[in-house]
């Protein structure tokens, strides 16, 4: 289904169910974002990846507005909604000071019942290695999206997990990834505890030859 949005280009990737803090104080998303509040409309971002916009956004709805300053700024709680594809590109649109198109949703291919459970596995390792703790609900789909920051994939690997329009296939590529770089900082932690052991007093078994 083809639809118009404006647009708010920023240098990263939205997912949907993402919340989004933004700090507004350009004139031209001022305006888109004064329209927005006013005519509780939503509005898009699509990625701008390496001084391009290669096609793909999604489409965020504003919470709240958080403060609003004397000089006109904003800050803003926004939440992701659903993926577009980009069909044009007008900027800025007429008889407005921002940037918009016409896009058409991408709707997922599968509704899965649950999460890979190797996917789960090296999450749960990921995160012991890194000592931190990331909170998400496995009963709540898209799954992928709640971790696609949280993983290490660039801003590209990012942008890519966008486009994937399956979220069986989208949690396949987040645990390539981790396959791939687990077991790297595994052997780096490792490598860190030799360090520190280096130079202490050693008692060592003796060998049997």
């Amino acid at each position: 289904m083809e639809s118009f949005l404006p647009f708010f280009p920023l240098n990263l990737v939205a997912y949907p169910t993402e919340n989004l803090n933004l700090h507004i104080f350009e004139p031209r998303y001022r305006q888109l974002i004064n329209e927005c509040l006013e005519e509780q409309k939503t509005f898009g971002i699509p990625a701008f990846i390496n001084n391009k916009l290669p096609g793909y956004g999604t489409e965020m709805q504003i919470v709240s507005l958080s403060k609003s300053y004397e000089d006109g700024r904003m800050d803003i709680k926004t939440k992701g909604l659903k993926v577009f594809r980009m069909l044009n590109f007008q900027n800025p649109v007429p008889n407005k000071l921002y940037a918009g198109g016409r896009i058409t949703y991408v709707e997922d291919t599968d509704t899965p019942d649950g999460v890979i459970s190797e996917l789960l596995l090296q999450l749960d390792r990921l995160h012991h290695i890194l000592q931190t703790k990331v909170n998400f609900d496995t009963q709540v789909q898209p799954f992928s999206y709640q971790i696609g920051h949280k993983v290490g994939l660039s801003q590209e690997e990012e942008y890519h997990l966008l486009t994937i329009d399956s979220e069986t296939e989208r949690q396949r590529y987040i645990l390539r990834h981790l396959n791939k770089v687990v077991p790297v900082m595994s052997e780096m932690e490792r490598t860190k505890e030799r360090i520190k052991l280096n130079g202490h007093f050693k008692n060592l078994d003796p060998l049997n030859f």
